[in-house]
C-alpha cells in the first residue's frame, strides 16, 4: 500500500514538472509546439525606417559660380548645363541626370546657385529651393568668403557658421525631412600651384579673380606664404563648420572632404580663368557627390 501511493505521488510529480517546463519554455519564448487548437503566429519585428534615402526623387541646387558652371564652356558666362549639380551636360554627367536620368533632370531638378555668392547668400537661395519641395538639396558654398580682396576681409569662422546655419533652418522649418549633400569647400591653395606655372592664367588672375589667394602669383616671400597659408587655415575652418553643422542633421551628409582633398590637375580647370573647373572638373565633382549620395553609410 506505501509503495502503490508513493508511486502514485510520483507520478504526479512528473506530470506537474511536465506542465510547469511546458509553461517555462513559452514564457521564455522557446521553441515548443503550441497546444492543440491554437495558432502560433510570430509577429515580425518591424522594420526602421531608414534615415537616408539614397534615391531622391527630386533635386534643387544652391551655392556659387562653381554649381552655375561658370567659364566651363566660354570665358565669363554661366553655363548651368554643364553644372556638377544639375546640368545636362553628356560629359559631366551631373549629379541630377545620375540619379533621376535626363527626362527626370530636366523635369525634377532646379539650380538656385549663383555666381558671386557667399555664404551669407544661402538663407535667400534656399528659401527658393523650399518653393519646390525637393527631396534632395545640394549644397557648395564658402570659396567666395575666402576669395576676399585680402586675407583680413575673409569671413569670419563665427558669420560663416551663424549664415550656414540660418540657410539649414530656413530649409528645416518647411522641409524637415528633406535631404541635404554638402560639398567641402576646394582646396584654394592647390588652385594657385596648379595655375601658377601657366602665363595666361596668371594674367586672367590680375583681372581679380581670388585676390586673397592668386594675387601677385610669382611672389614667394614670406608675407605672400602666409598670405596663401592664412586662406587656405579659414577654408579649413570653414570645411570644420559644413561637418558639424551638418553632423547635427539626421538628413544631412558631408562629403568628408572629398572635394578638398581631390587632388585635380589642370585638365579639371577652366583654361578660360584657371580658376573654376572645366567640364572635366565638374564630371569628378559630380562623382563625389554621387558617391557621397548614394552610399549606405555617410562618410565618417
Amino acid at each position: 500500500m506505501r509503495k502503490r501511493s508513493h508511486r502514485s505521488r510520483a507520478g504526479l510529480a512528473i506530470a506537474a514538472a511536465a506542465l510547469l517546463g511546458i509553461a517555462g519554455c513559452d514564457a521564455s519564448g522557446g521553441d515548443s509546439p503550441a497546444p492543440r487548437g491554437t495558432t502560433a503566429k510570430a509577429q515580425p519585428s518591424p522594420k526602421p525606417t531608414p534615415t537616408w534615402d539614397s534615391s531622391p526623387e527630386s533635386l534643387a541646387a544652391v551655392g556659387d559660380s562653381i554649381t552655375r558652371g561658370f567659364d566651363a564652356c566660354s570665358v565669363l558666362s554661366d553655363c548651368p548645363e554643364a553644372s556638377w549639380a544639375t546640368g545636362s551636360d553628356a560629359k559631366v554627367r551631373s549629379l541630377a541626370v545620375r540619379l533621376l536620368g535626363k527626362a527626370g533632370a530636366a523635369e525634377r531638378s532646379w539650380n538656385y546657385a549663383v555666381t558671386g555668392a557667399r555664404m551669407e547668400d544661402l538663407p535667400g537661395q534656399m528659401a527658393q529651393a523650399v518653393t519646390k519641395k525637393p527631396e534632395l538639396v545640394t549644397v557648395m558654398a564658402g570659396a567666395n568668403d575666402a576669395c576676399r580682396s585680402s586675407a583680413s576681409t575673409m569671413t569670419s569662422v563665427t558669420d560663416f557658421r551663424t549664415a550656414f546655419e540660418d540657410a539649414m533652418d530656413t530649409l528645416r522649418g518647411p522641409l524637415p525631412k528633406t535631404q541635404v549633400y554638402v560639398s567641402s569647400v576646394p582646396d584654394l591653395k592647390r588652385l594657385w600651384s596648379q595655375g601658377s606655372s601657366n602665363p595666361l592664367g596668371k594674367q586672367v588672375w590680375k583681372l581679380g579673380i581670388c585676390p586673397s589667394m592668386l594675387g601677385d602669383a610669382d611672389a614667394l616671400d614670406s608675407a605672400a606664404t602666409q598670405r596663401r597659408s592664412q586662406v587656405r587655415e579659414r577654408v579649413e575652418a570653414y570645411n570644420q563648420v559644413l561637418r558639424e553643422v551638418c553632423a547635427e542633421d539626421r538628413h544631412c551628409r558631408f562629403d568628408g572632404n572629398a572635394v578638398f582633398d581631390y587632388r585635380f590637375g589642370t585638365d579639371q580647370l577652366s583654361h578660360w580663368d584657371w580658376f573654376h573647373p572645366s567640364k572635366e572638373g565638374q564630371a569628378r565633382l559630380a562623382e563625389i557627390a554621387y558617391r557621397t549620395v548614394t552610399a549606405k553609410d555617410p562618410v565618417a
